[in-house]
């Protein structure tokens, strides 16, 4: 094997290496066994409201029939609506367990046809999808279930309301033990909900019920990707700590001895938040900073239905009295100027350009972390934040990808040129490198010494290409990640017939590549594997001209395995998300003109043509001599 090779072999251990030390000196955290066991009084207890065994609202077995908060919640397609409109969401509010079960977000459509529907984020109970959240007071000692509002109780609003960022609304609910119940709702022009919850004791004795937040999926969603750079599920964090539970995950908990279902349970003590999240978006529950609570996250096999829930403290509410606690849902699309803005100090962007900002607003902690960043995050954050300010200069997201690359380059220039020097002295001595092959013939360890003794004369070191390669590796592998995950790629165009750089080349032969009126073959089918498109053709190309300027190896099968690679992996990557085609084509394109160069100012001129036709010739005395 030559060194050029094991260069190649060096740098992928390497790079495997590098994330197998991450995980040996940053392992995940384990759980503690005593956090669950921690003895509180009762005014401390947070969603364990009282003695009463029926109290755990939010989290009660669903067959239970004392209690109406379980994991079932009617449908009712008459129950009166209250309608939703801000510049970014439309949808409605069902006053039956006054769920906000109807959203839509203005800004994005399911397809890029014009004709598309819009985002479809929450559904009701009895369709498809049906996606929704809840929220409530669990009963505490003393108060019956129906003492307490429900996912079936019937709300009042006022007639003709309607929510928007100027106009909170307000529903109420009288209970038979003498407690009246309200729900402001506000929402702000992006996608976050304020909800505040309020309870008035018009009785003569003393209520004790601890006020909650669930959201609902029924079913795994019908969109879910289920693929492994992506995570979609359950997220939650908790004092600075992370968790994510696929929808497979989730199933595979353990049950709960008191829930009954599996479940996965977080005490929180400051700040945290949980809730789901799809490829491009999600909902979460959020409550104030400084804000003791229980997070938990479930699901029921019986009845198919993934929860997350938030239970603040018990309130006990004397007679005459009243108590209120507010907190925020998130529920829109992951995009990560508004996602930081909401996790930064109150209005920091904002007040730079002089726009009116709430001083009440809480920052939340580490938010921008709903984001799936994935293991390589400290390179993932900066290649995505430089990306979005360039797009954002730019205004064409394909073109930021190009420039990009050319700032990637520019950074590892310096290792680089080291690399490229070596290539181009290890060129000029393959005739003394066939010489020694010549004279050592079958003997391999008397070529490898008079291998090295050349280089050490010469003063070429083998290894120094390897370098450049194990950066490059993570590099790739971050803005693959980037420009799967984040949003801003979804439906990002670039020119002609790109028009959604986060979806395969749209174009193939049978299509002129883009030039006829017609659609190309589905991503992933035989046809487009045959038929390839433009971009995947371009980068077998780029690929193949770069190794033309490489030193070719001396074992034939190994030239043989290396000279088929460029189109290997153009086949292989044909389904790959465009813009990452376009990053790899640009990258390959950059690096060829960087070594040709380097290597002519080494004083050799790397003849490419010259090493095309003799590759040809190979193949066609190869095919001869097979045919004889």
């Amino acid at each position: 094997m030559d060194d050029q090779n094991r260069n190649l072999i060096v740098a992928t251990a390497l790079s495997f290496l590098v994330i197998l030390v991450w995980f040996v000196l940053f392992p995940p955290p384990e759980p503690d066994p005593n956090a669950q066991q921690t003895e509180t009084s009762e005014s401390e207890q947070v969603g364990t409201p009282g003695d009463n065994p029926e109290a755990i609202a939010p989290s009660a077995q669903p067959d239970s029939a004392t209690t109406d908060t379980g994991l079932s919640a009617e449908a009712d397609p008459e129950a009166p609506r209250v309608s939703i409109e801000t510049p970014r969401l439309t949808g409605s509010i069902s006053t039956l367990g006054g769920r906000i079960d109807d959203l839509q977000l203005k800004d994005y459509t399911e397809t890029i046809e014009e004709d598309s529907e819009i985002v479809h984020l929450f559904n009701p109970v009895g369709g498809d999808d049906a996606y929704y959240a809840l929220y409530g007071w669990a009963p505490g000692q003393g108060l019956a279930v129906d003492a307490v509002p429900g996912p079936n109780t019937t709300w009042q609003a006022e007639d003709g309301a309607t929510l928007t960022p100027d106009s909170p609304v307000t529903l109420t609910w009288d209970s038979p033990a003498g407690l009246t119940f309200s729900r402001t709702i506000s929402v702000d022009d992006d996608y976050m909900f304020t909800v505040t919850q309020r309870v008035e004791n018009t009785g003569e004795g003393t209520a004790s019920l601890a006020p909650y937040g669930i959201l609902r999926r029924h079913g795994e969603p019908a969109n879910a990707k289920n693929f492994f750079i992506l995570h979609e599920g359950a997220m939650a964090m908790a004092d600075g700590e992370l968790s994510e539970t696929s929808w497979g995950g989730l199933t595979d908990l353990d049950t709960d001895s008191a829930l009954g279902v599996p479940a996965e349970t977080f005490q929180v003590g400051e700040n945290g938040w949980i809730g789901f999240t799809d490829h491009y978006w999600m909902s979460t529950l959020i409550p104030d900073a400084g804000q003791r609570f229980r997070a938990v996250a479930k699901y029921d096999p019986r009845t198919d239905i993934y929860q997350t829930e938030q239970v603040l403290p018990t309130q006990t509410v004397q007679a005459g009295g009243s108590a209120e606690v507010s907190t925020r849902l998130f529920a829109g699309a992951k995009e990560w100027s508004t996602i930081r803005e909401y996790q930064n100090q109150p209005g920091t962007l904002a007040r730079l350009f002089g726009a009116e900002v709430d001083p009440d607003r809480q920052p939340i902690d580490r938010f921008v972390d709903s984001i799936d960043w994935g293991w390589f995050f400290f390179l993932t954050k900066p290649i995505f934040a430089v990306l979005h300010a360039l797009n954002a200069f730019i205004g064409n997201m394909g073109v930021a990808i190009i420039v990009l690359t050319l700032l990637i380059k520019a950074l590892l220039l310096p290792l680089a040129y080291k690399s490229y020097v070596s290539m181009a002295k290890m060129k000029e001595l393959q005739p003394e490198m066939e010489k020694l092959k010549e004279r050592a013939g079958d003997d391999r360890q008397k070529l490898q010494q008079e291998m090295m003794e050349l280089y050490k004369k010469e003063k070429v070191n083998p290894a120094s290409g390897c370098l450049p390669i194990l950066l490059q590796i993570p590099i790739f592998f971050s803005l693959y990640k980037v420009i799967f995950v984040t949003l801003e790629l979804r439906h990002a165009p670039f020119f002609g017939p790109f028009q959604d750089l986060s979806a395969p080349d749209p174009t193939s032969i049978m299509n002129l590549w883009g030039i006829l009126p017609w659609g190309a073959p589905e991503a992933g089918t035989l046809l487009a594997l045959v038929f390839i498109g433009i971009l995947p053709l371009l980068l077998g190309v780029s690929m193949w001209l770069q190794q033309k300027l490489n030193p070719a190896p001396p074992d034939p099968t190994q030239a043989m395995i290396f000279a088929w690679m460029p189109w290997v992996f153009m086949f292989m990557l044909g389904s790959f998300a465009s813009g990452l085609v376009v990053y790899w084509i640009a990258n390959n394109t950059i690096t060829f003109t960087q070594q040709y160069a380097i290597m002519r100012s080494q004083g050799y001129t790397p003849d490419v043509f010259g090493n095309i036709k003799a590759s040809f010739k190979r193949g066609a005395k190869s095919s001869g001599d097979s045919g004889k």
